[in-house]
């Protein structure tokens, strides 16, 4: 007997029908003689529904009064969720966050757990219950209802899994997995059989939807087992694990796991600034004022060594207020500088542990892409992440080439 903790998003509880096959699964899982504890999302399009609602009344609603709207979405599904069980002969209970013994912090919309009070639901575990837990909320020291903020409940999912110790956490999307790359893009994308936490991370932080950025976090902090699974057919999804099983075969070729893109940056260069110590925090320092994230960052030195050439990159959504800020406040405190911008790039990333032990990584990809005639603009690498921003135009094709190359089109892909 296994305890699972088992997440449904929202578009799995969408509808009455689709509400009835999760409790349909579940019982599947409980009549092998697990304890399962269930986290749902409020109904797909509920939370859209209800933030509308507020706007229409309020511009700005007040960020108290938003968590205590958008947690009745969670609400709804977690008592059809606990009678679609009942009605098939499955004793289940629902609880709220707060009911459950979700304690956060008070940074209303954006909550951090700080703690998980335990004893009512593993009462209810051994009283054969099948527990019913609204996801993506929490309750402050206080009393105040708290949400976590977006992909909030596959969060609650890992962080309960940790608090009871679970043998697994399964996280049920529309997907059967993680896959090399977005099977959008490239028809070959395969599905991992496994991969690791600190993989995930990078390709969750690169533009991969799959997973919630905290939840996975989570997992790491806590070991917590992690498989990502499909609502709507069998299989065995992807596990993630926090260290790879290395073994001689697995070391014989450099094993990138998966590939991510983002359209959604744009490239900043600052020509002719002054070459001084400090010049880059007199660039960067306002922005970050203005609370606008920089990704990546090259600086150049010009041949005459009195100036330098600065590019970054933000998220696209931030570029024209980036531009402005650059023009009206940093190049008038430089004393002058040329400023050039592009919002038509992508940034297309290999992921992957077997960086580590394997050179050559970055030559290859730079070779295959030099083949495809696709142009890099800027290079980023970490331990186990090589990112390169090159044209918008060219990123298909670029993902295309670099998933053929290294080998990902293979089917049952394991990260090793």
């Amino acid at each position: 007997m296994a305890l699972y903790v088992q997440k449904f998003g929202g578009t799995s509880v969408g509808s009455v029908e689709r509400i009835k096959a999760v409790a349909e699964k579940v019982k599947g899982f409980r009549d092998q003689g697990h304890q399962i504890v269930v986290v749902v999302s409020a109904m797909s399009g509920e939370t859209n529904r209800l933030t509308d609602m507020a706007q229409a009344l309020n511009d700005d609603p007040a960020p108290r009064e938003m968590d205590m709207l958008l947690s009745t979405g969670e609400q709804v599904t977690i008592s059809l969720l606990a009678m679609a069980l009942q009605q098939i002969g499955v004793p289940a209970t629902s609880h709220t966050g707060a009911q459950v013994g979700i304690h956060t912090d008070s940074a209303y919309t954006k909550a951090r757990i700080q703690r998980i009070e335990t004893e009512d639901l593993k009462a209810d575990l051994e009283a054969g219950q099948v527990v019913v837990v609204a996801g993506f909320q929490g309750v402050d020291e206080d009393g105040n209802i708290t949400t976590l903020g977006r992909g909030g409940s596959d969060t609650t999912g890992v962080a309960l899994a940790a608090a009871l110790g679970a043998d697994e956490c399964q996280i049920y999307t529309d997907v059967d997995g993680v896959y090399t790359t977005d099977p959008r893009v490239c028809s070959k994308a395969q599905r991992l059989t496994s991969i690791t936490v600190e993989e995930m991370l990078e390709l969750a932080s690169l533009g991969s939807k799959v997973l919630q950025i905290r939840a996975v976090e989570f997992a790491g902090k806590y070991n917590v087992p992690l498989r990502v699974l499909s609502s709507f057919e069998d299989g065995p999804g992807t596990l993630i694990v926090a260290e790879a099983d290395q073994d001689e075969d697995a070391m014989e070729e450099p094993l990138i796991s998966g590939i991510a893109f983002t359209k959604n940056e744009a490239k900043l260069t600052l020509l002719n600034t002054p070459d001084v110590p400090g010049v880059a925090s007199r660039i960067l320092g306002p922005i970050a004022d203005a609370n606008i994230e920089v990704d990546m960052i090259v600086q150049n030195v010009a041949p005459a060594g009195d100036y330098t050439d600065f590019t970054f990159t933000v998220a696209k959504g931030d570029y024209k207020a980036t531009k402005k800020l650059l023009e009206e406040t940093v190049i008038p405190d430089l004393g002058g500088g040329e400023l050039r911008g592009d919002d038509n790039i992508a940034k297309v990333s290999l992921v992957g542990v077997g960086m580590r032990s394997h050179a050559g990584v970055a030559s290859k990809m730079f070779r295959v892409l030099a083949d495809e005639n696709v142009n890099i603009r800027m290079v980023s690498t970490s331990e186990i992440k090589i990112s390169v921003v090159i044209d918008e135009k060219h990123m298909e094709l670029a993902v295309n080439a670099l998933h053929k190359a290294f080998g990902l089109d293979k089917a049952d892909i394991e990260s090793e």
